[in-house]
Parts: structure tokens; sequence; C-alpha cells
């Protein structure tokens, strides 16, 4: 049997690879084995100020929600339109949305946003020279190193919302559910959207690894799943947001970024 390339697949654009390939650099030497001592600490310190990076760029985004999917459905396609409503439906639920900023899912959901006057935003890590950001972004943040993106993603994010992809995307459910599971995270929905997609993985949790007794019978409510926008909006809204204790101070060059209301004066239509 072979393998069929989908009809939308991009084989001969880089966008088939978004974030598969970033340049070779400093975190292939960190996941290389021991190093010298003085290269370790200088890694240590890079990575605390990426961490410190980080926090000043997204501490002041509000109420946020990230989404996750696949960079190879192009416009038109479900769940291309689907995760594009979905981005809409946030903004205008006053929910900044933060995706890896390629194309595909991450295009749609916001491009959604931006079409609804909400706050898009987009957090990857570095990229190759060939490949750019999707057009529909307020803010795009690089990063060097997996990791420290993955905290900054739960760290200011509300809520996932997966939608149908590939094994970063099954990471991500998998990670945050890990981190829901024992605790670390509360309140976080986890959402997945495209249930023809989903059904069978979902179904394979709750059976399969239920019975063999690897997960509680609850665990599998952990991830929850559905094709209403609305309902999506409605577990979201119902978990609550995370403060922001501090106040922007202009002397440190820091600014609250604007929400949908308060760029148009309105909730966005």
């Amino acid at each position: 049997m072979t393998n069929q390339m989908p009809a939308n697949h991009r084989s001969a654009s880089p966008w088939t690879l978004w974030g598969k390939r970033p340049p070779r650099g400093d975190e292939h030497r960190l996941l290389e084995g021991p190093k010298l001592r003085r290269e370790e600490l200088i890694r240590s310190v890079r990575i605390f100020a990426e961490f410190i990076r980080g926090f000043r760029q997204l501490h002041f985004i509000g109420p946020c929600v990230t989404v996750f999917g696949s960079a190879r459905f192009e416009p038109g396609h479900r769940y291309y339109e689907l995760a594009r409503r979905l981005g809409s439906a946030l903004a205008e639920s006053g929910y900044a949305t933060m995706t890896g900023g390629g194309p595909g899912i991450m295009e749609a959901a916001n491009r959604g946003a931006r079409e609804a006057n909400g706050l898009s935003i987009g957090c990857n890590i570095q990229l190759p020279m060939e490949q750019e950001p999707n057009p529909y972004l307020d803010k795009f943040v690089e990063f060097r190193y997996f990791f420290v993106r993955k905290v900054m993603l739960v760290k200011y994010s509300d809520a996932f919302v997966a939608m149908p992809g590939g094994f970063g995307t099954l990471d991500e459910i998998f990670e945050t559910a890990v981190l829901i599971q024992t605790g670390k995270i509360q309140q976080f929905p986890m959402i997945v959207m495209g249930s023809d997609f989903w059904e069978r993985p979902m179904n394979f949790i709750r059976t399969r690894m239920v019975e063999e007794g690897v997960i509680s019978p609850r665990d599998p409510d952990l991830i929850r799943m559905t094709d209403d926008v609305d309902e999506a909006i409605g577990w979201i809204q119902a978990s609550g947001v995370k403060e922001t204790p501090v106040r922007p101070k202009s002397l440190l060059g820091e600014k609250r970024e604007p929400s949908a209301t308060t760029r148009t004066g309105e909730p966005a239509a």
C-alpha cells in the first residue's frame, strides 16, 4: 500500500514544512549532550534572557486563547473555515487569538480574529529564511527554544483549541492534558474541534486506555470535543481568565495590547 498525498498537500511549498526545520543552531547543540561548562553557562544565560523577552512581549496581551492545527489546510477547506469562525468568535468575546503564525489552521484563526478587529498573535520558533508568517498578525514573537515557547503558550493562554493537525498538535494536546491531570494548571479548557477527525483518537482514549488502566476513567474528560463554535466559547468563558496583577510601566517601554473592544470602541460585530 502506498501513502496517498492529500489533494491540498503543498509538496513544492515551504509551508508544508512550516516550523519543522528551523535553522540549525543552539537548540541542536543543547540536545546533543554534555558540553564544556563555559558553553553550558552561556547557554543558560541565553535561555534565561529568552524567557525574559517572552515575558515582556506577552505579559499584557490580556485574555488569550491559543489555536493549534495543521499548516496544510487551504482556504475553503472545512477545517480552515471552522478555525476562521472560531478566531472571529474569540475576538467578539474579547479574547486575543494566538497561533504558531503560519499558514493553514493558524492563518485561518488569525484571519478570523483580524476580521473581527481582535488581537492576532503568532508565536513560534525561529523560522528558515524561506518561511514568512501569515499576513493576518498584529504581533509575531519568535523563540530560539521549543520549550520556552511551550511555557509562554501555557502561561499566557486561558485555553487551548486544537483543530485537526499532526505530531505538533498531538504534542500540545497531550502535554496540556498531563499538566491538567497533575494539577500544574487548573481551570484550563483543552478543546478539540473537527469531530470527524478526532473521533477515533478520542474513542481510543476513552476505551482502550481506560480499559488497560493506564489512565483513570475521568481523565478523558480533560479533553472536550465539539464542532460548535458557540459551545467552545461557552466552555472558555466559564473557566474565567488569568489576571495580570501588574500594570504596564511606560519607563520600561511597556503597554497593554488593545483588545477587540478598545480597537473599535465597542465589541466587534
